[in-house]
């Protein structure tokens, strides 16, 4: 039992915490397709690519943290602040945090969530937001041990558009075959 505290606290003191680089983005992309899977969280999955990594680290990169262990990005965090018109208030809105499966129950999403909320009161945010799925029951869990409350039922809907593509791209080949014919009439005259 001793062996493996000294290598959790040996895991825990190597990892630190710091904005994203540009170097990151790769690896950061890696991590979360590894963690948002179909099978696991299929809305994640779905909203979770290479440009969304981009678009934060564009946009928001002071507020994009990765948890790195020697060259290793082993977490991340991304998030964004909004700004409402005619609201005094400024919002904090995490939207993405991953951990690598061997570096979980470490602390590593507490250390970024942690470090990411300390960036939210430096920016003047008055109130953080999170949203996760009702099925991943650990996000939730530990969003409510970080001090988040007033859960509210969300519903995602989602209308699968395969048939329709598949139709029109018959009709599409259809059409083009038709053209292709009619074309090759027109030359032999």
């Amino acid at each position: 039992m001793i062996s493996a505290q000294k290598n959790s606290m040996k895991k825990r003191e190597s990892i630190s915490i710091r904005e994203m680089e540009f170097e990151d983005i790769y690896q950061v992309f890696q991590l979360g397709e590894k963690l948002f899977t179909s099978e696991d969280l299929p809305n994640l999955y779905r909203t979770w690519d290479e440009h969304e990594v981009i678009a934060f680290f564009q946009e928001d990169q002071e507020t994009c943290l990765v948890a790195v262990r020697g060259k290793r990005i082993v977490g991340f965090v991304l998030g964004t602040t909004v700004l409402k018109s005619r609201s005094a208030w400024k919002y904090g809105y995490l939207v993405w945090l991953g951990v690598n499966p061997t570096y979980q129950r470490e602390g590593v999403a507490t250390r970024l969530f942690n470090q990411f909320r300390n960036l939210m009161l430096e920016n003047g945010v008055r109130m953080l937001l999170v949203d996760t799925e009702v099925a991943n029951e650990e996000a939730f869990k530990f969003f409510q041990r970080a001090g988040f409350g007033n859960p509210e039922e969300h519903v995602y809907m989602t209308l699968n558009l395969a048939a329709e593509q598949k139709q029109r791209k018959e009709e599409l080949e259809g059409q083009s075959a038709k053209s292709r014919k009619s074309t090759n009439n027109n030359h032999d005259r």
